[in-house]
C-alpha cells in the first residue's frame, strides 16, 4: 500500500501497530530464556566398565573396539576417550553444530551394537549405555547433614533414591550426575584364608550367588487349560531375589557329608557401596551435589524454577537434619545479565528520546519516531517466536542497537515533512503527502541495504552462523516493522499531529540551538565546496585513512567470546600419582578453608576422586572445587571480581604442598570445554607409548610455558604413577597342574570388585559385587599370600609363581580421534589475547618431534573456525550491498561511492577497540557487519539527493552541496541517536558487561568516524565520481527513446 493511504486512514495505521505491539508483547512471555541459543556442537557419550582393570587393558579391549566402529559417524566432528584405572572407559563424540541430537544418538548405538561381540563378556554383561550428552550444567544441589548425623553413604542414596527420579520429571532437566554418589552395593567380602582351608575357590562363591540370588517365575495353580475347570486361578510366588544382608550370608556356599558353609563362615556381608572413590563437600562439611543439566532449547530460568519449587516440596519429607541448598545457578548470571540487557535497552530509549526532542523540538514531532520503538522492537518478538528464537544474550544485544535503526526512517519522516511545511503554506496532510513522495525511495533502499548485510551473514554454518544468525536477523525484523512502521503509522501521525512553530516562538535553548546548527549548516556547505577543489588531496587522506585501517585491523588482538564474571569458577588439583582418596581430603580441607576465608567467597563445592580437566574421570589424587562468589553488587572492586579473587587464590594455594592446584575461570560459553582459556592435544601417532607422549608432552609445556603471551600450560596426562607389574610364571604354573584361567580369577576376585548380579531394595536395582576384604589386599606383599587351586584340589601360594614389579605407567588414558592423546590447557597472560596465544603456540608447534601432532579442540577449534568464516562473512555483506545499490540505482558507480565509507566506520571501531585495549573478538565482527550497514545509510542519504538535484539540472558541486546541507540535519540526529543509544553497552558493569563493552565500543566508535567523515568524503566523492562519470560519456539508464 501507498503511504497516501495510511494518510487517509490514520486509524488504520495505527490499529495495525497495535496488533504489532500486542502480539509482540504476548510472544515476550512464551519465548524460551537462555544465555546463548543453541551453538555448542551436540554429543553423545558411551559409558563401559570392567572393574579391576588397568587404563591400559581398559584402552586395548573396550575404548578401541567401540572407537573403531564409532569413528566416521555421521556427521561427527571429533571423538575424544579416556580410559581410566578403575575399570571405567567413556567416549564423547562431538557432532557438527545443528545435528539432529537423537540421531546422532541411534546412529552411535547402531555402530556401538556393532562392537559388542569385540568386547568381554564381563563389560557385555555390564552392559555399554550410549547417552545423549548435556553439555549445559544449569545448576548443582547439595544436600548436607548440619549435625553430620548422616554420612556420605546415606546422602548420596537419599539423592539417587528419593530425588533424582523427581527431578527429571521437572520441564526442561535434561539429565542429573549425582557427584561422589556411593551407590549402594550388596557388598561380599572375603577372607582367602579361611576360603583355603576350607578349600573353596572365589569362583565357587560367585556359582553359588548366581544360583540362589535369582528372580523365580513359580507360575499358577488352576489356569487354564485344564480337563476339569476350577472356580479359581491362583499366582504363585517364591522366594527368589535376596534382599537383606542376612539372605546374603546364608547363602550355602557348599554342603558335603551334611556340613553347610555358608557366606558369613568364609567373609562377611554389608549393604556398602558400589564404589568408594569419591567424596563431595560444602564448605568444608559432607555433602552429596547433584548437578542439573538442562535440555537443548529449554528455557534456564523456568526449568531453575521448577528445580527451585521441586526442592522445596520434597524437602518438606526429609528426614531430621537433612538440607538442602542451590549452591551452584547458573540462570543467576542469566537472570542478571539478561535484567542488566533491559535496563540498557531503556536507558537507550531514554537517550535515543533525548536526543530526538532536542531537534525536533516539539512533543507531537518526536512523539512519532519515539512511537516507532515499541511497535518495532516489540513486534520483533514476534517473528523471533515464529523463528523459533530465544530470549538471549544476543537477541537483547541486537534489539539494544536496533533502538537507533527503528528511529531513523521515522526521524526522516518527520524531519522532511516539517521542511516542507516550513516550506509552504500546506496542509499537514498535503505536506506529508510531497514529504513521502521524497522519502519513500531512500526509507526502502537503506532498509534493504541493512536487510543485505544482515541477512547472508546469518546463512553462514558452523559456530559463527549461529552467533550471527540470532543477532543480525533480530536486527532485521526490527529493521522490517520499522521500514513498514515509517511508511504507515509515521506518515498517518504526521498528518494528524504534526504543526509548524516559527523560530521566534520556540523555547529560548531551542532557538539558540537552531541558529547555532544553521551556521555549522553553511559552514559545513562552504567545507564541501572548497574541499571539492582540493578532491586530490582529500583522495589522498582518504587512501591514508583506509591504509592506517587496513593496518591497525591487521594488528589487532583477536578472541572469540570475551571471558565474564560469572559469578564462580573452577580449581582443579592434583597430588602425587597414585595418592590416596584420604591424603587427597586432607588437601582439599586446606584449601576450602583458604577459599572460605577468601573475601568475595560466599560456598565452595568440593568433589575429590574426580579429574576435573579430563572430563571427571575417576583419580584418586584428583580433585575440584567450584567457589561459588557472592553477588555482583557485592563485588564492585578489580580485588572482588572474579579475575582478582583468582589471582589471590593462586598466591595463597601455594602454602598448600601436597597437591598443585590450578586456578580457572568458567569458559564464557557453558559447553565449549570445561574451562576458560585454550586446549589442545598431543597425539602419538605411531604408538610409542605413554612414556614417550608424556616425555614430548612436558617439553611441549616447558618450551611455551617460557612464552610471554601465556600465563600457564599444563597437562593432566601422567606416565610416572607408581603400579606394579605382575610377572606370572606360565611354565612353572603349567608344571604344578595350575589352569591360568584359575590363577586370574584369584587374582580378579580378590583384588578387583566384582559384579555378579543383581538385587532389589528401597524401589531400586542394586549389584551384587564380590571382592577380599581389606586387610587381604592392603599391600603389594599381600599378593603373595593369596593363593590357588591347582587341579588336585592343592593349594598353591602365588608368591610361587607370580613376581610383583614396581613400574611406572598411566592413571588415565585418553584417545583423540582414536590416537593416544595429551592434553594441554592453560590461558592468555594479561595483556595478550587468546589469538595472541594461538600464533605463539602454533610458532612452538615446528618443535614436536617426528610421530607426533597438534590439535586444537573445544573452544579454540570453533575460534578457528570462527576466523576461516571471517572473509566470507564480510565478503557476502559487501558484495550484496553493492550489487543491491547498483540494482536500486542501475549504477556501479553510486553503490561504490557508497561503499567507500566502509573502511571508515571499521577504522573507527578498530580505534576505539585499541584504546579500550578490547580484543576484536566475535562480538566485534558483529559490530562491524552493523557497521557496513550504518556508514551505507548515511551515504545513501547524501547521494541519494545529489543525484535527484543533478537530474533536476543543478550542477555537480551545487548537488553535492545542496545535499549534504540538506541531509545534515538527519544524518546528525538519526546518527547521536544510535552513537547516545549505545552509550550504555560502552559503560555497562555488572554481570555480561564484557560482551557489551565489546559490541558496544566497536559500533560507539565506528559510527562517530563513520558518521562524520563520510559528512566530509562522501559529497567529495560523489562530484569525483560524477564528474569522471559525465566526462567520458559513462551512462546507466537507457531512455525510452533509445528503445524506439
Amino acid at each position: 500500500m501507498s503511504p497516501i493511504f495510511f494518510i487517509k486512514r490514520p486509524i488504520f495505521a495505527l490499529s495495525i501497530a497495535i496488533l504489532m505491539v500486542l502480539v509482540g508483547g504476548i510472544c515476550v512471555f512464551l519465548l524460551p530464556i537462555a544465555q546463548f541459543p543453541e551453538i555448542t556442537p551436540p554429543q553423545v557419550q558411551v559409558t563401559a566398565g570392567y572393574p579391576g582393570a588397568s587404563s591400559e587393558v581398559v584402552a586395548d579391549i573396550i575404548t578401541t573396539p567401540i572407537e573403531e566402529q564409532v569413528n566416521g559417524v555421521e556427521n561427527m566432528m571429533y571423538m575424544s576417550s579416556n580410559s581410566t584405572n578403575n575399570g571405567a572407559s567413556s567416549l564423547t563424540i562431538s557432532f557438527n553444530i545443528g545435528t539432529d541430537l537423537d540421531i546422532a544418538a541411534v546412529d552411535v548405538q547402531n555402530r556401538v551394537d556393532q562392537a559388542m561381540a569385540n568386547l568381554p563378556s564381563i563389560v557385555q554383561k555390564s552392559g555399554v549405555s550410549v547417552t545423549k550428552q548435556s553439555t549445559t550444567m544449569l545448576a548443582v544441589v547439595s544436600l548436607y547433614s548440619e549435625k553430620d548425623t548422616y554420612d556420605s553413604v546415606f546422602m548420596g542414596n537419599y539423592a539417587d533414591i528419593h530425588l533424582y527420579d523427581e527431578l527429571k520429571r521437572v520441564p526442561g532437566v535434561g539429565s542429573i550426575t549425582i557427584f561422589g554418589l556411593k551407590e549402594y552395593a550388596m557388598r561380599v567380602w572375603l577372607d582367602p584364608q579361611k576360603m583355603t582351608a576350607m578349600g573353596i575357590t572365589p569362583e565357587t562363591v560367585a556359582s553359588a550367588i548366581s544360583k540362589q540370588n535369582l528372580q523365580i517365575v513359580a507360575g499358577q495353580v488352576g489356569a487354564l487349560p485344564l480337563q476339569d475347570p476350577t472356580a479359581s486361578t491362583f499366582q504363585l510366588t517364591a522366594k527368589g531375589r535376596l534382599e537383606n544382608v542376612d539372605e546374603f550370608a546364608d547363602i550355602i556356599v557348599r554342603s558335603d557329608g551334611g556340613a553347610v558353609v555358608r557366606i558369613r563362615d568364609i567373609g562377611s556381608v554389608e549393604l556398602g557401596a558400589q564404589t568408594y572413590a569419591s567424596n563431595s563437600t560444602l564448605s568444608g562439611k559432607p555433602a552429596t551435589s547433584m548437578g542439573i543439566y538442562q535440555l537443548p532449547g529449554a528455557n534456564a530460568l523456568d526449568v531453575t524454577a521448577g528445580v527451585k519449587e521441586a526442592m522445596a516440596r520434597l524437602a518438606e519429607n526429609f528426614p531430621d537434619d537433612l538440607a538442602y541448598q542451590m549452591t551452584f545457578d547458573t540462570s543467576e548470571f542469566v537472570r542478571i545479565s539478561l535484567v542488566e540487557l533491559v535496563v540498557t535497552l531503556l536507558e537507550a530509549v531514554g537517550l535515543v528520546v533525548l536526543v530526538i526532542f532536542i531537534f525536533l523540538q516539539s512533543w507531537r514531532a518526536a512523539i512519532i519516531p519515539v512511537i516507532a520503538i515499541p511497535v518495532s522492537l516489540i513486534g520483533a518478538f514476534a517473528i523471533m517466536m515464529a523463528f523459533g528464537f530465544s530470549i538471549n544474550t544476543l537477541t537483547l544485544l541486537g534489539l539494544v542497537l536496533a533502538i537507533g535503526l527503528v528511529v531513523d526512517d521515522a526521524i526522516v519522516v518527520v524531519e522532511n515533512v516539517e521542511r516542507q511545511m516550513e516550506k509552504g503554506n500546506v496542509s499537514r496532510r498535503k505536506a506529508t503527502a510531497i514529504a513521502m513522495k521524497e522519502v519513500t525511495g531512500p526509507i526502502i533502499a537503506t532498509s534493504l541495504v541493512l536487510l543485505a548485510v544482515f541477512i547472508p551473514a546469518s546463512f553462514v554454518p558452523g559456530i559463527s552462523g549461529q552467533l550471527y544468525n540470532q543477532f543480525s536477523l533480530t536486527i532485521a525484523f526490527s529493521v522490517v516493522l520499522s521500514t513498514i512502521n515509517s511508511l504507515s503509522l509515521s506518515p498517518a501521525l504526521c498528518g494528524v499531529l504534526l504543526r509548524v512553530k516559527k523560530n521566534e516562538e520556540r523555547f529560548v535553548f531551542f532557538r539558540w540551538f537552531n541558529t547555532m546548527f544553521e551556521k555549522v549548516s553553511d559552514w559545513y556547505a562552504s567545507l564541501v565546496q572548497s574541499l571539492s577543489k582540493a578532491w586530490v588531496i582529500v583522495l589522498l587522506v582518504f587512501c591514508g585513512l583506509t591504509v592506517l585501517m587496513g593496518y591497525v585491523t591487521l594488528h589487532m588482538s583477536t578472541g572469540f567470546v570475551p571471558e565474564e564474571d560469572q559469578g564462580y569458577f573452577f580449581v582443579s588439583f592434583e597430588g602425587p600419582p597414585s595418592m590416596s582418596l584420604s591424603r587427597t581430603d586432607d588437601a582439599a580441607k586446606e584449601l576450602t578453608e583458604i577459599m572460605m576465608a577468601q573475601p568475595g567467597i560466599q560456598d565452595v563445592v568440593v568433589i575429590t576422586g574426580v579429574d576435573f580437566l579430563s572430563g571427571f574421570t575417576a583419580k584418586t589424587s584428583s580433585g575440584m572445587a567450584i567457589p561459588i562468589l557472592t553477588n555482583w553488587e557485592d563485588r564492585t572492586t578489580d580485588e572482588l571480581s572474579v579475575w582478582g579473587i583468582m589471582a589471590s587464590l593462586r598466591s595463597k594455594f601455594h602454602a598448600v604442598q601436597k597437591v598443585q592446584s590450578t586456578v580457572l575461570n568458567a569458559p564464557a560459553i557453558m559447553g565449549l570445554g570445561s574451562t576458560g582459556g585454550f586446549a589442545f592435544q598431543i597425539r602419538d601417532l605411531n604408538a610409542q607409548g605413554a612414556q614417550a607422549l608424556g616425555k614430548v608432552t612436558d617439553d611441549f609445556i616447558e618450551r611455551i610455558d617460557g612464552l610471554d603471551e601465556i600465563a600457564f600450560a599444563m597437562s593432566s596426562f601422567s606416565s610416572d604413577a607408581p603400579m606394579y607389574h605382575l610377572d606370572i610364571d606360565r611354565t612353572k604354573a603349567k608344571m604344578l597342574n595350575i589352569d591360568l584361567s584359575t590363577l586370574f580369577d584369584v587374582l580378579q576376585y580378590n583384588l578387583a570388585s566384582v559384579y555378579i548380579n543383581d538385587f532389589n531394595k528401597y524401589g531400586k536395582v542394586y549389584q551384587v559385587i564380590v571382592q577380599a576384604e581389606g586387610s587381604s589386599r592392603r599391600t603389594p606383599q599381600d599378593i603373595g599370600n593369596l593363593e590357588v587351586m591347582n587341579t588336585f584340589g592343592e593349594a598353591v601360594p602365588l608368591s610361587a609363581l607370580v613376581e610383583v614389579q614396581a613400574v611406572l605407567g598411566s592413571e588415565n588414558l585418553s584417545h583423540y580421534n582414536m590416537y593416544t592423546s595429551a592434553q594441554v590447557i592453560g590461558s592468555s597472560s594479561p595483556g595478550f589475547s587468546s589469538g595472541d596465544s594461538i600464533k605463539a603456540i602454533r610458532a612452538e608447534v615446528a618443535h614436536l618431534p617426528q610421530g607426533y601432532d597438534f590439535l586444537w579442540t573445544d573452544v579454540v577449534y570453533q575460534q578457528i573456525a570462527a576466523i576461516k568464516a571471517i572473509p566470507i562473512i564480510f565478503g557476502l555483506a559487501i558484495l550484496v550491498v553493492f550489487l543491491f545499490l547498483s540494482a536500486q540505482y542501475e549504477s556501479w558507480t553510486i553503490p561504490f561511492m557508497i561503499l567507500l565509507t566502509a573502511p571508515l566506520a571499521i577504522l573507527g571501531a578498530v580505534l576505539a577497540l585499541k584504546v579500550r585495549s578490547l580484543d576484536l573478538d566475535i562480538y566485534g565482527q558483529i559490530g562491524l557487519i552493523l557497521l557496513i550497514g550504518l556508514a551505507s545509510k548515511n551515504a545513501i542519504l547524501i547521494v541519494e539527493f545529489a543525484k535527484k538535484n543533478r537530474e533536476s539540472g543543478m550542477g555537480i558541486v551545487e548537488s553535492a552541496m545542496n545535499a549534504a546541507k540538506l541531509r545534515l540535519r538527519p544524518i546528525l540526529m538519526t546518527a547521536l541517536a544510535f552513537i547516545l543509544g549505545v552509550v550504555p553497552l560502552v559503560i555497562a558493569t555488572g554481570a555480561g558487561e564484557n560482551s557489551r563493552h565489546s559490541i558496544g565500543t566497536t559500533v560507539f566508535g565506528g559510527m562517530i568516524a563513520a558518521t562524520f567523515l563520510s559528512l566530509v568524503f562522501v559529497p567529495i566523492f560523489y562530484i569525483m565520481i560524477e564528474s569522471m562519470r559525465e566526462k567520458f560519456g559513462f551512462t546507466s539508464v537507457i531512455d525510452d527513446e533509445d528503445l524506439g
